[in-house]
């Protein structure tokens, strides 16, 4: 017989309904076909946007969206997304199969996206490949509510109004596909970079560092220490990416739905990992700010298996079953428990694309278990 007494008054941290939020990169079929088809498109939707999608996608009641990355964003350059869609410069996904992107979906797509299903927006920044100038000018394009070239230009594109932007990050995985830097390089650029994401009229930006990308076999507390040590007082929070996987090594991950009970356990085990490593992060957090004013953004986290047969490698598909809904439970319920510091938490990804919560295939659609 066990007792539980609740105590109202007894309060520990506030839970961020940002939390629960999503992450859809240019990968794969998660933006096309999985979230755009276009206008033309003789599969349902609004201004390109798939209202099958849409429509699951506020059910959810999602409060935040990351976009466009993950890798993609330290080689994406914001001005190819932009204008009439058959002038819009293609490019080659080098991250993601090689495949070419013709930019059919740029700003204007994501904020409508945005709109329609009721989400804040989280735009990653390109430090990788990018400049301070298109940076500073991509921020000044969304949020400016004057009259500056960037809004004309915004204005004739269709949007009259700017558009709020909560969250903004400078820069992803900067230790790997964001640039291979060194800590202290990148966090040098991050005080440079930052210093040019401004503020407009009410919009109030939270700017996000890189922090480390961490495993079973490297937590990469080593990162999140030095570029703490020399730019903490510049950021509002640092991010932090994860992913369950229960194969033996990065190369054998394991199968998406053939897997014993030992595989099984290992996998919610490894998932229960992202509590020790959000406790000695926050040791770290706490050395430079006493304050706990810095959130820890975990941007990134959720299954990651071996590519389903048949399919793209690069495209990283894969089928979900009621284990990767426990793996979301406990990873949800870790970061509320370390709510104090976890500001916002992103699965990866929306749709199509690893712990997706819905796929597609032409027309048709379906949610899964996560």
């Amino acid at each position: 017989m066990f007792r539980y007494t609740v105590n109202a008054k007894e309060k520990r941290s506030f839970i961020h309904r940002e939390i629960y939020g999503h992450f859809a990169e240019h990968l794969g079929r998660c933006i096309y076909g999985g979230i755009y088809v276009g206008e033309n498109s003789p599969i349902p939707n609004v201004n390109g946007i798939r209202s099958d999608v849409a429509q699951a996608l506020r059910n959810l009641r999602i409060p935040v969206l990351r976009w466009p990355g993950g890798c993609f964003a330290d080689e994406y350059h914001w001005r190819d997304g932009i204008g009439p869609k058959n002038s819009r410069k293609k490019m080659v996904n080098t991250h993601w199969g090689g495949f070419v992107e013709d930019n059919s979906f740029g700003t204007h797509e994501f904020f409508e996206l945005c709109r329609q299903i009721g989400a804040q927006a989280y735009v990653n920044g390109n430090l990788g490949s990018g400049t301070v100038r298109e940076m500073q000018e991509w921020v000044e394009y969304i949020t400016y509510d004057g009259e500056s070239p960037l809004t004309l230009e915004r204005m004739e594109n269709g949007r009259k109004e700017p558009w709020k932007l909560p969250f903004f990050g400078i820069g992803n995985e900067n230790w790997g596909c964001g640039g291979n830097m060194r800590a202290s390089a990148y966090a040098d650029l991050y005080r440079q970079y930052q210093t040019y994401v401004r503020n407009f009229a009410d919009n109030k930006i939270y700017k996000i560092a890189c922090g480390p990308g961490m495993s079973i076999t490297d937590p990469g507390y080593g990162w999140l220490e030095t570029v703490l040590s020399i730019c903490a007082d510049k950021m509002d929070g640092v991010s932090m990416h994860y992913y369950t996987t229960p194969g033996e090594d990065w190369e054998h991950k394991g199968s998406a739905t053939d897997f014993d009970e030992e595989q099984y356990y290992r996998t919610l085990n490894r998932a229960l990992y992202v509590d020790e490593l959000l406790t000695a992060g926050e040791a770290i957090i706490d050395k430079y700010d006493n304050a706990r004013r810095i959130g820890i953004v975990f941007d990134e986290w959720g299954t990651w298996y071996d590519v389903e047969p048949g399919n793209v490698p690069g495209f990283l598909y894969q089928q979900n079953t009621m284990r990767d809904a426990l793996v979301a439970g406990l990873s949800l319920n870790v970061f509320n428990k370390h709510s104090e510091r976890v500001r916002m938490a992103n699965i990866a990804q929306t749709v199509n694309v690893l712990q997706a919560v819905a796929l597609t295939d032409g027309g048709k659609m379906l949610l899964t278990p996560t």
